[in-house]
């Protein structure tokens, strides 16, 4: 059985969509050497394989199909005022982020699923966190997740806040099975 979903966590605040999509690579990934700006897109993908690389997994590949169907689900969400996962989304995991709008960058939303990492311990899933509760922990997971293959991003603005969908293909969290 698959937790295709992982926690709705909103203790984040919103996106400087603006701001960030004039940062350098240099800026968004010291490590990484980019002779032009690099894309909303391509800062949320670094920052997901940043934590990636610092746990031993493989790095993430960005899919514009799971990017669209992230978009489509971010609009909905910021259009609706709502904030859930979606019901139809297959076999893609999803990770969801909310908060006041232009607050943070693409790297600091990733970042809010990142610090789950306090809450972490080895072990199967579900039971992966020190508090007891996966949800503490599922975003994260979902992130780290080994066998995870392929992430698509996206945010919506809605009336006062921001909304990031990430969906991962094969989605992660499944019980009976380790995260890394």
């Amino acid at each position: 059985m698959k937790w295709f979903g992982v926690a709705l966590g909103a203790g984040f605040v919103g996106a400087v969509l603006a701001a960030v999509m004039g940062t350098t690579a240099a800026q968004a990934a010291p490590s990484e050497s980019f002779s032009r700006p690099i894309t909303f897109a391509e800062r949320l993908l670094i920052a997901h394989n940043r934590e990636r690389d610092r746990v031993g997994v493989p790095r993430l590949e960005w899919s514009a199909n799971l990017a669209g169907e992230a978009q489509a689900w971010a609009d909905d969400l910021a259009r609706s005022d709502r904030f859930e996962h979606a019901r139809d989304r297959g076999d893609a995991g999803e990770n969801l982020w909310m908060g006041s709008a232009e607050r943070y960058s693409a790297e600091q939303m990733i970042a809010g699923f990142v610090q789950e990492v306090r809450h972490f311990r080895h072990g199967q899933f579900p039971h992966v966190s020190t508090t007891g509760r996966w949800a503490d922990v599922g975003h994260y997971t979902q992130l780290v997740w080994r066998d995870t293959q392929e992430v698509g991003c996206a945010v919506a603005r809605g009336r006062t806040n921001d909304v990031l969908v990430c969906r991962y293909w094969p989605a992660g969290n499944v019980i009976g099975q380790r995260v890394f």
